[in-house]
């Protein structure tokens, strides 16, 4: 059976679940389904999603970051953050140990205005691509979520205009770069590479939804060992309850 996944930045999931979360998963019927910035902290929210195994990652300050991952498959283990300290108190990664692979879900840093923390998110993506390749050593790895970057200016509608602001930048991009250059797949890129205007964020600003003027920072990224057992990777730009859509990714089972 292939396996179904969604990644999805739900940006604040009680808002979120006011505004049709709970339909949205039922509808969405992914086996393991992943969440960034929760903003929430433990016992803030009671969500029942029968058939679920739920791991919660929190930022240590309220209102903050977060993720979730709720899975049909009971993993082998499980573990929050990255092992680093100061990477590890804003709730954003959370990893599953299965029989034949390790999945992440992971929040990346945002740069902020003024690229105030892009400093910062350069040391987190070298800590992150070497904790990647430390679980690849014994194991191949899938991973998704809001990584904050768009790759290139295909993936963003105004690239001219927004080349020096946080997600876009070429130090950002770069790094995306050598994560590929690794050993790993863009998944939607592997499968969709020349497809123009397709995005998972648009700006709450400047009605910048119902103009597509979107980037597509939300992926689903995979060892290239897995290559051979992707079957389709899709945005759901038709739904809404965020400023990201979910993003998904099937997965054939080994010998399909």
């Amino acid at each position: 059976m292939a396996k179904k996944m969604i990644s999805w930045n739900v940006n604040g999931l009680r808002a979120c679940v006011g505004k049709g979360f709970e339909e949205a998963f039922k509808a969405l019927d992914a086996d393991i389904f992943c969440l960034q910035e929760t903003k929430l902290q433990a016992g803030q929210i009671d969500l029942e999603l029968p058939g679920y195994h739920s791991y919660w990652n929190y930022a240590e300050k309220k209102g903050y970051s977060g993720t979730a991952v709720f899975t049909r498959e009971e993993p082998l283990s499980v573990s929050c953050g990255i092992g680093v300290p100061e990477h590890d108190h804003e709730g954003r990664v959370i990893t599953l140990e299965f029989p034949d692979w390790y999945f992440l879900t992971c929040y990346t840093p945002n740069s902020q205005d003024g690229l105030a923390r892009l400093d910062y998110r350069m040391e987190w993506e070298d800590a992150f691509l070497a904790y990647l390749k430390g679980l690849e050593s014994r194991k191949p790895v899938i991973f998704c979520g809001d990584l904050n970057v768009a790759h290139r200016e295909i993936d963003l509608k105004n690239p001219k205009t927004n080349r020096r602001n946080a997600g876009f930048t070429d130090e950002e991009r770069e790094k995306f770069s050598c994560l590929l250059e690794a050993g790993f797949i863009d998944t939607f890129r592997y499968f969709y590479p020349d497809q123009k205007d397709v995005y998972s964020w648009w700006s709450y600003r400047f009605h910048a939804r119902e103009k597509n003027a979107g980037w597509r920072i939300d992926y689903f990224v995979v060892s290239e060992c897995l290559k051979d057992r992707l079957a389709d990777a899709r945005i759901h730009t038709e739904i809404f309850g965020s400023d990201h859509c979910p993003v998904e990714l099937i997965l054939k089972d080994k010998g399909e």
